[in-house]
């Protein structure tokens, strides 16, 4: 049997991926797969996702160099969410903190704390748009 036998995909063919870092456990990122990404994924050893905003496949450090390398997939035991373990070179964050998950909530919900330092801005990493 297959592992996408078991992987139960949305009605519009999506998985959502937890990403995280295999070294410390640091839950960096959470991104939709679908069949093709995550087969992408498998024969490259490379992180690769489906965009839902622009439609279109997309390879982690495609355009920022901060690739994450796949140590471990795993599945919950529905079927319906995955975690990926990597090594992860970069920030994972698109605005440039290691990890997307850069901000707790205080309080009753009334302001927040950035609760890592950015490694680079958005403007380092992509150049200015």
């Amino acid at each position: 049997m297959s592992v996408f036998d078991k992987l139960k995909f949305s009605a519009d063919g999506l998985i959502p991926a937890i990403i995280q870092d295999a070294a410390n456990g640091r839950v960096l990122m959470m991104a939709w797969m679908n069949r093709a990404s995550l087969e992408n994924t498998l024969a490259t050893g490379k992180t690769h996702f489906w965009s839902r905003s622009r439609q279109k496949f997309w390879m982690k450090g495609e355009s920022s160099g901060h690739t994450q390398t796949v140590k471990d997939i795993a599945f919950d035991c529905d079927g319906d969410v995955l975690l990926i373990q990597v090594e992860q070179i970069g920030a994972a964050c698109h605005e440039g903190y290691r990890s997307c998950f850069f901000r707790s909530v205080e309080g009753a919900g009334q302001s927040f704390k950035i609760t890592e330092a950015q490694l680079e801005t958005p403007e380092q990493i992509y150049g200015k748009k």
